[in-house]
């Protein structure tokens, strides 16, 4: 069977497998939360806002709203709703006349009991999104844009369909997270690259980092005593009842999973860099192509070092604010648990992204010639 019929099996299969995900359940459905109930698309059509006390900066009470039904049995129905504001503005929400929400409908015999409106709606706007990336994406890069589009969607049902409920059945968070990272990056090397020497050298160069850096984080995870629980929403699946989750854990394969993609691209990067080289000079020896992965990878390293640094900074910039309109001291802000698990993913995930350049650099000396 020639590489070409390969590939396009490979593709077939993963197109396939893809479907499969998007129509079975997690396990974690919950029917009851669906029984005369409907969440439907709806718009504002009137506010009443006299039961709403202004506290400072702080909003509390219940919007009286009128809705109009877009969607669902009752569409075209105008009735009654409710906004309750809990003074969170995190999470509260002042509507207006016009804005689309989505509602929470509850009904009995199809008849509505009550309603609430849940939050702006959102929906379709994200699917928009995600269908002008899929077009711009496949228009750009046709075929290699495609592939790239269904490994999108692949890598999110997986980590969907399979590894959440994976570890929320009770296995280990480690070793399910590290075999769903050396699935998803399988996929996507084979999709985008084929049966190929360039795609087996940057899979080992990944695997490895990703490897390295799972080993990394286990090792300065217990030494820097992160709490599970500094993750948003980590208590909450404590509340209801997955106490037997093993949390720190969890918050060890967070750091390795958020890695993963930035490892791939550096393992790519320099896969590729050294494929270009053998084809323009097929009698080069294996140490003269390693130096020049090396070469290659010393640039690359300089760049994506920081690109951890960015990624998390960008994320963690109101708390690093609100430490500073404190002032509080440096040491302070470092040794703080929080702060703290985020130095460690930067630091452990930046020390994958060194070490992996080397790692494929050497890997595809040895697989790409043969003159040792």
């Amino acid at each position: 069977m020639t590489k070409k019929k390969q590939n396009i099996i490979f593709l077939l299969v993963v197109l396939l497998f893809t479907v499969v995900l998007i129509f079975i359940p997690t396990g974690f459905e919950n029917p009851s939360l669906h029984k005369n109930t409907e969440r439907v698309k709806a718009v504002i059509t009137a506010v009443n806002n006299s039961d709403l006390q202004n506290h400072g900066i702080v909003t509390t009470g219940t919007q009286n709203l009128k809705i109009n039904i877009l969607a669902g049995m009752h569409k075209g129905d105008t009735i009654s709703a409710t906004n309750v504001l809990m003074g969170q503005k995190r999470i509260d929400k002042i509507f207006a006349i016009g804005d689309k929400v989505l509602a929470i409908v509850k009904t009995d015999n199809q008849k509505i009991l009550t309603a609430r409106a849940e939050d702006y709606y959102r929906i379709s706007i994200e699917w928009i999104l995600l269908a002008v990336f899929a077009l711009f994406l496949i228009g750009f890069a046709g075929i290699t844009g495609f592939k790239a589009l269904l490994s999108f969607i692949f890598t999110a049902l997986t980590l969907w369909k399979i590894l959440l409920p994976l570890i929320l059945k009770g296995f280990s968070p480690i070793v399910s997270a590290f075999a769903i990272i050396v699935l998803c990056t399988t996929v996507i090397i084979i999709l985008i690259n084929g049966f190929s020497k360039k795609g087996l050298v940057a899979l080992v160069g990944s695997i490895s980092g990703v490897g390295i850096t799972c080993c990394l984080a286990l090792l300065f995870a217990h030494f820097f005593r992160i709490p599970g629980t500094v993750q948003d929403f980590s208590e909450t699946l404590l509340y209801v009842g997955y106490t037997h989750l093993d949390l720190p854990s969890i918050f060890i394969a967070c750091i390795f999973i958020a890695a993963a993609g930035a490892v791939m691209d550096v393992a790519m990067d320099i896969s590729a860099a050294q494929n270009e080289i053998i084809d323009h000079n097929p009698s080069i020896t294996t140490k003269a192509l390693i130096r020049s992965g090396f070469n290659v990878a010393y640039p690359v390293i300089g760049t994506m070092t920081t690109t951890l640094l960015f990624a998390y900074s960008g994320s963690f910039m109101f708390v690093f604010m609100v430490f500073m309109a404190k002032g509080t001291p440096l040491n302070i802000i470092v040794n703080t648990n929080y702060v703290a698990a985020e130095i460690l993913r930067t630091l452990v995930g930046s020390f994958g992204l060194v070490l992996v350049a080397p790692i494929t650099a050497i890997v595809g000396g040895f697989i790409y010639v043969r003159n040792y």
